[in-house]
């Protein structure tokens, strides 16, 4: 046993432990990949929307979520907010430079999704894991 740690559990050097409920990164991860975490990333990549705005764009997401979700993601520091002193208040939604590049990468992937899967949701052509990294690490 080295520096508390037994052989079997010991981590290669650099490698954030994902795995444990007090990693920052774990906690970014669940934000974004919550079920509205993607969708409000993507439509963001677009342009910057209004809260009603982005509302309308995302098809069955709820006020409250949408609420729940970005306040998340604002708190991560991928997406930015702004409140233009009107009556009643303009909010909008943008993405931060770290959301950008999350946002890219995302996109990336529902690609490779879209040109997978047929609409059923079944392979439409053979496809490696290989494939997927490429397509999201690009």
């Amino acid at each position: 046993m080295e520096n508390g740690k037994t052989e079997a559990s010991a981590e290669p050097e650099g490698l954030r432990d994902v795995f444990h409920t007090d990693c920052a990164a774990r906690q970014v991860l669940d934000h974004v990949t919550s079920r509205w975490g993607v969708w409000v990333l993507i439509r963001l990549g677009e342009r910057p929307l209004r809260f009603y705005e982005l509302r309308d764009r995302i098809e069955g997401i709820s006020e409250k979520m949408l609420s729940q979700t970005l306040r998340n993601l604002v708190q991560d520091d991928l997406v930015w907010r702004t409140v233009e002193p009107t009556a009643p208040p303009t909010v909008t939604y943008g993405l931060t430079p770290s959301g950008t590049g999350l946002g890219e990468r995302l996109a990336a992937l529902l690609d490779w999704i879209e040109s997978t899967f047929d609409e059923s949701g079944e392979a439409a052509e053979p496809s490696s894991v290989a494939d997927a990294v490429s397509a999201v690490g690009a």
